[in-house]
């Protein structure tokens, strides 16, 4: 009950979103302002990448460890105060916008069941790798829980 619960005001947030942005692009007005849905974060919330180290030479598939002090990790849709899920940015230059949930795509990959580590398949090269919780809506949280960003070589 409370996954369909959760389900609905997900879709709901969405359905909204996109309406929103439909109208923004077609007029003058501002879009839907989304700050009430952003969850707050302890100022002492610590996201870091366990393993792989910054500057290994790995080969793929890859196992990426998530580290997280002074938050709780939850599934996507649960709204437990100081909480949230991992995203992992692969290969971004530019931060997705934290006020709206984040994108899913090759380089916004999300882990909505509380997982806490994952393999990649990476392409030989170098790549870079970071962490950002999202809330129960995959909306970064503020101030945002977010990892240094580390390079890695996959061979």
């Amino acid at each position: 009950m409370k996954n369909s619960f959760s389900a609905i005001i997900v879709m709901t947030f969405i359905a909204i979103t996109q309406s929103a942005c439909t109208y923004s692009q077609n007029s003058t007005s501002s879009a839907v302002d989304t700050s009430v849905l952003v969850s707050a974060a302890p100022a002492n919330a610590e996201l870091f990448i366990i393993e792989p180290a910054n500057g290994a030479i790995v080969s793929s598939p890859v196992t990426v460890k998530f580290g997280l002090n002074n938050m709780a990790v939850v599934p996507a849709g649960d709204n437990t105060e100081h909480s949230g899920h991992h995203h992992i940015l692969i290969d971004l230059n530019e931060l997705p916008d934290m006020t709206l949930p984040l994108p899913a795509n090759d380089n916004v990959v999300h882990f909505g069941a509380a997982q806490t580590e994952t393999e990649l398949e990476l392409a030989p090269g170098q790549h870079t790798l970071q962490l950002l919780l999202g809330n129960y809506l995959h909306i970064p949280h503020n101030p945002p829980v977010i990892s240094e960003t580390i390079t890695i070589t996959v061979q």
